[in-house]
């Protein structure tokens, strides 16, 4: 199988040879390699994108940290699913298991970059700060499902035609997807802010109290009442300017 960039849209026109390739064909590391170079580039491109409303170093950082993110989580993640996978039976080997969770990583980079230009409309005509926010956050959702979608098919063909993963695994990465979930949460937590205002100064960092899902409850309400004023707080303390997790 080669590595040209657009390979993985063949998974919706022929799906079960695209997937007979990705599990079944003998792949070197330097192939592996390719997909990831292929995927950070996709990943980069969207990240700096949503930075870019504020500055060039908000959008370079925001691409290196989407980027991050992504990549990041996968290995974290991996390792527990691949020894559980070998303990449940199955036969796969790690190399072609490593291309089909990277492809799926793949297409939710491609399906990123498609949504560039829409990004861009609302940018330019004025797009609510908040608004964006959760743009971004359904956009990364939204290309997310269907990377899995990819990767579960992948398992679901090996276990009933070629009969070398089993079916618990199958199960066991549904699983293992709401625990990818929560890591990538927790590390996209860590890594922000993506965005910033064009009022506030560049930081790579920036350190919140709070949690991710207090900021989109807060991003939400900003939305819907964006002239509601705030009680005065303590700065440390004060949720407007401590959940903003994707600044």
């Amino acid at each position: 199988m080669n590595t040209n960039i657009f390979k993985v849209f063949h998974y919706y026109r022929d799906k079960n040879e695209f997937i007979r390739q990705i599990s079944m064909d003998e792949h070197s590391w330097l192939f592996i390699l390719k997909i990831c170079a292929i995927t950070i580039l996709l990943l980069f491109s969207y990240g700096f994108v949503m930075g870019v409303n504020h500055s060039m170093l908000q959008a370079v950082s925001a691409g290196i940290k989407l980027t991050i993110l992504f990549i990041l989580s996968i290995l974290i993640c991996f390792p527990t699913f691949y020894v559980i996978q070998v303990i449940v039976g199955s036969r796969m080997k790690l190399i072609n298991l490593s291309a089909i969770i990277l492809s799926g990583a793949l297409l939710s980079g491609w399906i990123l970059v498609a949504f560039i230009p829409i990004v861009i409309f609302f940018m330019l005509t004025g797009g609510n700060y908040y608004f964006m926010q959760l743009l971004h956050i359904a956009i990364m959702a939204f290309s997310s499902i269907f990377g899995m979608l990819v990767v579960i098919d992948a398992l679901k063909f090996n276990c009933e035609l070629e009969n070398v993963y089993p079916k618990t695994g199958v199960t066991i990465f549904r699983i293992w997807i709401i625990i990818f979930m929560f890591v990538s949460i927790q590390l996209g937590w860590n890594l922000r802010p993506f965005m910033s205002q064009k009022s506030e100064s560049f930081q790579f960092f920036r350190q919140y109290e709070g949690n991710f899902y207090a900021a989109i409850i807060y991003s939400c309400d900003k939305l819907v009442n964006p002239t509601k004023v705030k009680p005065l707080q303590n700065p440390k303390t004060s949720i407007g300017d401590t959940t903003k997790p994707w600044r």
